[in-house]
């Protein structure tokens, strides 16, 4: 991804971001399973889970929006999330080898490290 251009961001969990590094190296060392495919697709959907609240639900609670909005905002997102899941799947399902590997390194350019002060 081109450093040149304004990104957004969201913080991820250490614990997330170590999972996903590992499970790239694996994937590259041993190739796609169907049990790697199944750790992918659920990777992926952590990863856009934790995106989608800090970009949808962290602004509510941070202005501190009532418990009617809250809940009115996550049933819309979950509801989102299911359409997301279901294309998520299908694509890491059909996807050659190929393809994965495009995913994978995706995955690796959008990964940022913390900066330092």
């Amino acid at each position: 991804m081109p450093k040149d251009q304004y990104h957004l961001a969201a913080p991820l969990p250490e614990s997330l971001v170590t999972e996903t590094n590992q499970l790239i190296d694996d994937i590259r060392t041993n190739g796609v399973t169907k049990k790697k495919r199944e750790e992918l697709y659920n990777t992926i959907l952590k990863l856009t889970e934790t995106g989608v609240d800090f970009f949808f639900l962290e602004p509510l609670r941070r202005m501190e929006a009532g418990p009617m909005l809250q809940k009115m905002a996550s049933m819309g997102i979950s509801s989102m999330l299911k359409g997301t899941r279901m294309v998520i799947h299908n694509v890491v399902k059909k996807a050659d080898d190929k393809h994965i590997e495009g995913i994978l390194e995706f995955m690796e350019e959008i990964l940022f490290e913390p900066e330092t002060r």
